[in-house]
């Protein structure tokens, strides 16, 4: 709790704050790499699964087809003679196998499934069903009179009945299609179809049953992808909140009252409340040294306005990148000191200095640079108060033309010369462009103001 004060009354620190973050949002990525990871393989194991039984499922066909392809042969041997169908029944029955292949595949996957079991039953009835074929096969040999020791083992290792023997050769052909186009032959053929049926459906079932529980895994899986995404989002958002209100606010703040020359508020991060006390302190640290410097020697007598030496300190420590310099030239002040007098002249010069000094910002510096020039220090100004300028001019030129019959004091005016710093002014390049823009007034008739670079 006593940490937490502190935290509270001190700001947190950026750096601790940015290590947290960041350590939240790296465990956040990872923890989310991970769940695309396992994504990616719930997809490949669904789709491995459903490979498989597709395989299996194909391989289970191609045990029917190849039981079918053994009846065709076998029965075109047996109507025909030609024993090129014989020759085709026993290369798929000894080489190309299909049926061993798709039985020894459907072992591999479902080994003990519903499926396995009616595809080895519908096995073992094609096996079986196999010497009703042989014994066909023997029959028709002998029938269309074939010599026995040109045909394979199986077909000559078949013991024939002496019955069949003394039939004739017609007779024995149709013995030898009675066996496999007979009824007892198709309630065989219909028993392994059955089988075949009832594996093909358990496989359909299988596949449905592994799609859906793996659709109901992959849902869940990117269920929790969109909640580590919407925690990662959240955690960006607060740290552009965060960054927001402990750092981007306060500074602004803080430039707004360097402007103004105020005390910073001690508010945001940890490292911005401590620039905020350490400019504070400076600041009012420069405010003493301020008050400290000698008023004689800063400060012109008659006016009270800064003097010769005041300016030069000031345009020396100040900052001219972001200043104005205004120059004011009382007109035609040698006339006023000849033809009043320097008792008139010095109420003159008091009346314009303090027409100037009370038109301009209170953090703006007033200064007599000369016998009856003065100079106006605007710092943090720009060309967007050049109107604002004008304007004050005006209004000094309007009061001073009234003069005052009471003190004696004729009305006079003032020429003005501005120029705005910019990045890399020296003070000497400043009062010349200032001066240049004084001049030009002066050449025009006086009584106004021009500023360098533009139009009077």
């Amino acid at each position: 709790m006593k940490k937490i004060k502190d935290i509270v009354r001190q700001g947190v620190s950026l750096k601790a704050l940015n290590y947290i973050m960041l350590a939240m949002a790296v465990v956040i990525t990872i923890i989310l790499s991970i769940a695309m990871h396992q994504t990616t393989e719930i997809y490949d194991e669904t789709h491995n699964t459903t490979q498989s039984i597709f395989s299996v499922r194909k391989g289970a066909y191609e045990l029917q087809q190849a039981s079918d392809y053994l009846t065709e042969q076998i029965r075109f041997f047996v109507t025909s003679g030609d024993k090129t169908y014989l020759d085709n029944y026993f290369k798929e029955a000894k080489e190309t196998k299909r049926r061993d292949n798709a039985l020894a595949m459907l072992e591999a996957y479902r080994g003990q499934s519903v499926a396995f079991f009616n595809l080895n039953e519908a096995m073992k009835e094609s096996m079986a069903l196999m010497n009703d074929e042989y014994y066909a096969a023997r029959i028709a040999v002998a029938a269309y009179g074939y010599d026995i020791s040109d045909y394979p083992e199986e077909i000559q290792n078949v013991e024939l009945p002496t019955w069949i023997m003394n039939l004739s050769s017609d007779d024995k052909k149709v013995e030898a299609e009675k066996v496999v186009f007979g009824k007892d032959y198709q309630n065989k053929k219909d028993i392994i179809s059955d089988h075949m049926q009832t594996c093909l459906t358990e496989l359909e079932v299988e596949m449905e049953t592994e799609q859906a529980n793996m659709a109901a895994m992959l849902k869940k899986q990117v269920a929790g992808e969109h909640i580590l995404t919407v925690i990662l989002i959240a955690i960006m958002l607060l740290i552009v909140f965060l960054t927001s209100t402990l750092v981007i606010s306060p500074l602004q703040k803080c430039v707004e009252k360097i402007r103004d020359e105020e005390d910073i508020p001690v508010k945001g991060a940890y490292e911005i409340r401590f620039l905020a006390k350490t400019y504070n302190l400076m600041h009012h640290t420069n405010l003493k040294k301020k008050e400290k410097l000698t008023y004689q020697a800063t400060h012109d007598k008659l006016t009270g306005l800064y003097n010769r030496r005041g300016y030069e300190f000031l345009m020396e420590n100040l900052d001219l990148d972001t200043a104005a310099l205004i120059l004011v030239d009382l007109d035609k002040f040698k006339d006023i000191n000849d033809t009043y007098g320097h008792d008139i002249g010095d109420k003159v010069l008091i009346k314009v200095s303090d027409s100037v000094f009370g038109s301009f910002r209170s953090q703006d510096y007033i200064c007599r640079i000369g016998g009856d020039e003065m100079a106006v220090i605007m710092v943090n100004a720009d060309s967007r108060l050049s109107k604002l300028i004008s304007k004050k001019i005006k209004n000094i030129n309007e009061t001073l033309l009234k003069g005052n019959e009471e003190e004696n004091i004729p009305p006079v005016s003032v020429s003005a010369g501005v120029a705005f710093g910019d990045d890399g002014i020296t003070r000497d390049e400043l009062f010349k462009q200032a001066d240049e823009a004084l001049y030009r007034v002066k050449e025009n008739g006086r009584n106004g103001i021009a500023f360098y670079g533009g139009k009077s």
